[in-house]
């Protein structure tokens, strides 16, 4: 799969429904040997009003290991990831 296959898919908690972010918002952790380990999203005052205050303007990080990942669609990336507050930096 090329990275430019990822751009512009809005990717979507399984978990409870939540929509995370766009990939073209997001960045990749790649390991030394090419393959993708984690998605990185950042978003300032929190994610769809789930994590952090709402006066809060400071960007969050929330990692998305890969292997939460369960399906990539034409338009969506459906991730399964229950502890949320442990990814977000």
């Amino acid at each position: 799969m090329l990275l430019s296959d990822l751009a512009g898919k809005e990717i979507i908690n399984l978990y409870d429904g939540a929509k995370l972010g766009l990939v073209g918002d997001a960045d990749l952790d790649i390991s030394l040997n090419g393959s993708v380990e984690a998605i990185i999203l950042t978003s300032r005052g929190g994610f769809s009003g789930f994590w952090g205050s709402k006066g809060e303007r400071e960007r969050e990080v929330l990692v998305i290991p890969w292997q939460t990942i369960k399906k990539v669609g034409s338009e969506v990336i459906i991730i399964d990831l229950h502890n949320k507050s442990e990814k977000i930096r």
